[in-house]
């Protein structure tokens, strides 16, 4: 793939199949309010951390209730209670089979399914999802928010660049005999994108240091930089790393924008 290519072809596509999924969004860099306004200001490590991705919502509100056994769930507009093995999203699957060839008809994603063992539940987002060649995506709950105490959510990474299906999420219920609801305003998951050599045979080449005999003399000029002169600085105001990471950041993105530009100039 030519360099011009790759600068055409998005980071990630997210495939709407229930219409009325939510979009996804790019995540937040305050957790959807969710962190400190002291951390918010001043730390770049955790903002950074928190709008790396996308968030992904539930499309449609809905509650799930287990008794240590089975799980039942409900949905917004209606007042049963139904048992939970495997469920469809309402209407979907006549949507599906609608749109879909003929020999994918009757293969819709399942929204809610079970798993043998006790209190772990599938939940598809109504979306999937497709990322440029050699990436992948971590799956994972949103980042630095305040967790739900019904539920934790299992991390997965998925090589979305060759595998095309439902994006969903695995999820332990840690509360029974009371509802868990999930709300469509609210984001469930997070989607990380990952290249493909920072968790594959490339994660292998590391090495430790095993004492501070091993420190050099750069890294004890790295540490009195970002460490003991900045402690000895009356002056010193808070954010500093912050301040120094978004001029950083700033001039990478100058950078990527006249790139772009000579690309398209060049093409023309």
């Amino acid at each position: 793939m030519t360099e011009a290519r790759k600068a055409e072809t998005p980071l990630a596509t997210f495939y709407r199949m229930i219409p009325s999924a939510r979009p996804p969004q790019r995540a937040d860099r305050s957790a959807a309010g969710s962190i400190p306004t002291r951390a918010f200001r001043f730390c770049e490590a955790m903002t950074t951390a928190s709008s790396f991705g996308w968030y992904i919502f539930p499309p449609i509100g809905f509650k799930l209730m287990w008794d240590g056994s089975d799980v039942i769930w409900t949905y917004d507009g209606v007042e049963d209670w139904f048992p939970l093995t495997t469920a469809q999203f309402p209407n979907f699957a006549p949507h599906f089979d609608d749109a879909a060839p003929d020999d994918i008809k009757g293969y819709s994603p399942p929204f809610l399914s079970t798993f043998i063992e006790p209190g772990l539940v599938q939940i598809w987002s109504g979306l999937a999802m497709r990322t440029a060649p050699g990436w992948a995506a971590l799956i994972r709950a949103p980042a630095n928010f305040v967790r739900n105490r019904g539920y934790e959510c299992y991390e997965g990474i998925v090589e979305t660049s060759t595998w095309f299906g439902p994006l969903f999420i695995n999820v332990r219920l840690t509360r029974t005999h009371h509802p868990i609801e999930f709300d469509p305003n609210f984001p469930f998951l997070q989607v990380q994108p990952l290249p493909r050599e920072a968790y594959g045979a490339a994660a292998e080449n590391f090495s430790i240091i095993e004492d501070l005999s091993g420190f050099g003399e750069a890294e004890w000029n790295d540490f009195r930089h970002t460490i003991v002169r900045p402690n000895k600085d009356p002056h010193r105001k808070l954010g500093d790393y912050a301040v120094s990471l978004r001029k950083t950041q700033r001039a990478r993105e100058r950078d990527d924008t006249n790139s772009a530009c000579n690309r398209r100039s060049q093409m023309g």
